[in-house]
């Protein structure tokens, strides 16, 4: 029998059931294929983070009464590729921890807890992430949701009045999760109306999905009245909430903050960066975001490009990007300098 060699591998072998999602920039469902061919080392990570693979592994074996939850962050090398030596290590514990014959690990479901003690692949998602997480595994497994939904869906679409401040947040994520076309255009008729924290904590969860036209207008016009009040954290978390929806009316908010030199501090780019990648690829947009990122020194615009840079969409643009920048342009005076202290 041959070694196993991927943590597919072990999840083929033992007879799992898994559900993988990505757990950096958003969290949203990751094929198995993509995975496999990731961890064999032909295809780069698609949602870099940090340097890291992030994902989450949500897995029954044999006779485990709740499926259990990996979280782990495998690091990848300038390509974005993965970096195996710390994979190959907890392979390694995975295997003295259960035991030689993997079938039989569904006996052994508190040493596959245990193995993310200590663990140097293992981090915490935010409660956000996490909550978003459940909600999309709880859908996608065809069970109920928390029973925190009812209250939140009852306040949101204004069938019920109820303290905005006893809503649970996993109500939230599971509200965003299971969000139709009806529940979106009631949403979007009463975002101006909803309390900031409510706000944000919607957008947050939001920010994981594509949405109806409804909620995207909506959050632009929530978003540009946020910037005439200068109530920056409210704008920065409508720019995040949209991040995921490709529609050309995203693409043009982001391109006209991105022309305004007084709506575009480093907030604004780093709430594009970490959520708004997906509207980046363009011709136009994606040299305007450089050139505003180098411009302001408060950025740091070498970790953000490398960041970036990791993304398999946004490399060869990004790259071309740079070499095309003009003769004197901030870009090119922030590339001199990343030169030069690479050099010391």
């Amino acid at each position: 029998m041959q070694p196993i060699q991927t943590i597919d591998d072990f999840f083929t072998r033992s007879g799992a059931e898994v559900s993988l999602y990505y757990m950096g920039r958003r969290v949203s469902a990751c094929s198995r294929d993509t995975f496999s061919r990731f961890e064999r080392g032909q295809c780069a990570w698609p949602e870099p983070w940090q340097g890291q693979a992030r994902f989450a592994a949500v897995f029954r074996l044999g006779d485990m009464p709740e499926p259990a939850i990996w979280f782990l962050a495998l690091p990848l090398d300038e390509q974005g590729l993965l970096s195996p030596a710390q994979r190959d290590g907890f392979l390694n514990r995975l295997m003295e921890t259960l035991g030689k014959n993997v079938a039989y690990v569904g006996q052994n479901a508190k040493d596959v807890d245990h193995l993310m003690k200590d663990n140097p692949l293992a981090f915490t998602p935010n409660v956000t992430f996490q909550a978003v997480l459940n909600a999309l595994a709880t859908q996608e497994r065809g069970l109920p949701a928390s029973q925190h939904f009812e209250p939140v869906e009852a306040y949101l679409t204004g069938q019920q009045t109820i303290d905005w401040q006893a809503l649970g947040l996993q109500g939230i994520a599971d509200f965003t999760a299971r969000m139709d076309d009806s529940l979106a255009n009631t949403l979007a008729s009463r975002l101006a109306t909803l309390p900031t924290s409510v706000v944000h904590s919607l957008c947050y969860c939001l920010e994981h999905r594509p949405l109806a036209a409804s909620i995207v207008l909506a959050l632009h016009e929530m978003g540009e009245k946020a910037a005439s009040e200068g109530d920056v954290e409210t704008l920065c978390a409508c720019i995040r909430a949209v991040g995921s929806t490709c529609q050309p009316s995203v693409g043009d908010w982001y391109t006209s903050l991105l022309e305004d030199a007084h709506a575009c501090g480093p907030d604004v780019l780093a709430a594009m960066a970490g959520r708004g990648w997906l509207l980046l690829e363009d011709a136009h947009r994606l040299p305007l975001f450089l050139s505003r990122l180098a411009e302001d020194e408060r950025t740091n615009f070498s970790a953000v490009v490398r960041d970036l840079a990791l993304i398999p969409r946004l490399r060869l643009p990004i790259m071309v990007a740079l070499r095309d920048a003009p003769k004197g342009s901030a870009i090119q005076r922030r590339m001199a300098a990343m030169t030069s202290a690479a050099s010391r």
